[in-house]
């Protein structure tokens, strides 16, 4: 197990998602505490790494630069909190591309592995998809769901699989995975 290794959905857990995709760094907006706990996260020894559909790259919706630039954003806003994202995963494919990196695919889970020497053998896994939590119990990861995004339809449909912790946001999330891990919890108000 690599346990000071921390995999993120972006959109709905991190920041807000839309039904029409984020294209552009003007419609990235963080969720409130997302931030703090990531750099929480870092705080307590873990390394963040984003796993991330982006089928508006493939769908012609936002460019490279597009994507780049809502990055770019993400981690300046994240470094006001003193927390840091290591890398940044993407699948650019539509839904019907049939490729192997988009969730609920482990594409992007072997290119982690791959690219950071890690094993993502029993690694939190945080989404608000069922694709999400599908593509980290396929690659053996530990998969949480938030009830941010698209989080608390998944949890209401009945169709997310036993077992799977579920917290209100990323911030109870990263709580109880510091506690679980012996971290002492606490709260930083200015971290929030």
């Amino acid at each position: 197990m690599n346990a000071n290794l921390l995999i993120l959905d972006r959109d709905g857990v991190i920041n807000a998602d839309s039904p029409d995709h984020i294209k552009s760094e003007s419609e990235w907006k963080a969720l409130p505490g997302s931030l703090g706990a990531i750099s929480r996260a870092n705080r307590a020894g873990y390394r963040v790494v984003i796993l991330s559909n982006q089928s508006a790259l493939g769908r012609g919706f936002m460019t490279i630069e597009d994507l780049n630039a809502i990055h770019q954003k993400l981690v300046l806003h994240l470094s006001q909190f003193g927390g840091n994202i290591e890398a940044f995963f993407f699948c650019p494919h539509k839904p019907d591309d049939n490729c192997t990196c988009r969730k609920p695919g482990t594409g992007l889970y072997r290119e982690l592995a791959h690219r950071l020497g890690a094993n993502v053998s029993g690694v939190p896994s945080i989404g608000d998809k069922l694709s999400d939590i599908e593509a980290a119990q396929a690659a053996g990861a530990r998969p949480v769901l938030v009830r941010t995004g698209n989080g608390r339809d998944l949890e209401k449909s009945g169709k997310l699989p036993a077992g799977v912790p579920v917290h209100d946001d990323l911030r109870a999330a990263v709580e109880a995975l510091l506690t679980e891990s012996g971290a002492r919890p606490g709260s930083d108000p200015a971290q929030y």
